[in-house]
């Protein structure tokens, strides 16, 4: 069986890539330190190795070791005002971590690279962005995306393998199973901030900037139920095993919502939500959402969960079971 190895698969999207390969019977291999990954969310029917993408000698073991085929490399530092106070860290990982990732394809199995970006690699932007528009990353962590990029195309014919850059727009939600989900609470992500306040008493809710050009003056973001996104992968092995080329795709719905719809949308679900506005985040855009025909036409992908209501009833439902799992261990 092609075995494939995935990077940061204790995390939150990689979690969920794992579950769905799992379901499809594939043979998956998890890489993941535990810094952001948790072992609640290691699938039990994968291979789990805690260890980390800047060591070199250890990357080149478990490819070899287990003839890896695919590699799906998700394990990256993530929160966007940390990375401009801390650039050493995110050089030394997602840069620095990537290209020994890519090193280790030398004399390997490896055949497929597909690499998770980040639409932040767009800058500041008015509309859609499509794959073609020139990258314009305005924050650190874009840069250290749009790095990586460049490297697992820059070596692809070296180490003769084919990619997928797959730049995700904002992700959010939890699975059909309710078994995985966010856990992580210092991202500041919104869905996941609004389904915490939902077990508050007096549930409150903090939208940082509303004086963006914008229709409310808040961010507007493509939204994608974290499960779709996982489908997504799974048609991005199927496309580079049966093709002969490698693709740039944006991972999102094709729309844009308001960080202030989104939430008077939750209000049909939480009750008495006390809305309170706050200075801009540094490296936060005003709007950008997907344009997705490469999405529709070369992957042949269509969305299942793609109404927010959806996505946010998915997001509370994991919360709340998250803190009955919080209460009987330590996680």
């Amino acid at each position: 069986m092609k075995k494939i190895l995935i990077t940061g698969g204790a995390g939150y999207i990689g979690s969920h890539v794992v579950e769905k390969l799992i379901e499809q019977n594939k043979d998956v291999v998890i890489l993941d330190n535990l810094i952001t990954g948790y072992k609640h969310l290691v699938n039990k029917k994968a291979k789990f190795i805690n260890g980390d993408i800047k060591n070199l000698v250890l990357l080149k073991k478990i490819i070899n070791y287990y003839k890896i085929e695919t590699i799906i490399h998700l394990a990256a530092h993530l929160n966007i005002s940390e990375a401009e106070k801390n650039k050493k860290k995110y050089y030394a990982n997602n840069i620095n971590g990537t290209l020994n990732l890519i090193n280790s394809c030398k004399n390997s199995n490896v055949k497929n690279f597909i690499f998770s970006s980040s639409c932040s690699i767009y800058g500041a932007v008015k509309g859609g962005v499509s794959e073609k528009m020139k990258p314009n990353p305005q924050s650190y962590y874009a840069f250290t995306k749009f790095e990586g990029e460049k490297l697992v195309k820059k070596n692809s014919k070296k180490f003769n393998y084919k990619f997928a850059i797959l730049r995700y727009f904002n992700v959010a939600g939890a699975s059909d199973s309710n078994k995985i989900g966010e856990i992580q609470r210092s991202h500041g992500h919104l869905f996941k901030n609004i389904a915490i306040q939902s077990l508050e008493k007096k549930p409150s809710i903090k939208i940082y900037g509303n004086n963006y050009n914008t229709t409310d003056g808040t961010c507007i973001r493509d939204y994608m139920h974290v499960s779709d996104l996982a489908d997504i992968h799974l048609k991005t092995i199927n496309f580079l095993n049966t093709k002969s080329k490698s693709i740039t795709v944006n991972c999102g719905y094709g729309m844009g919502y308001s960080v202030l719809k989104i939430v008077k949308i939750s209000k049909k679900f939480i009750k008495k939500m006390n809305i309170s506005f706050c200075e801009k985040r540094i490296g936060d855009v005003g709007q950008v959402y997907a344009k997705i025909e490469n999405l529709k036409k070369i992957l042949k992908w269509k969305p299942k969960y793609n109404k927010i209501e959806d996505i946010l009833k998915s997001s509370i439902k994991w919360e709340k079971k998250l803190s009955k799992i919080k209460l009987k261990s330590n996680f």
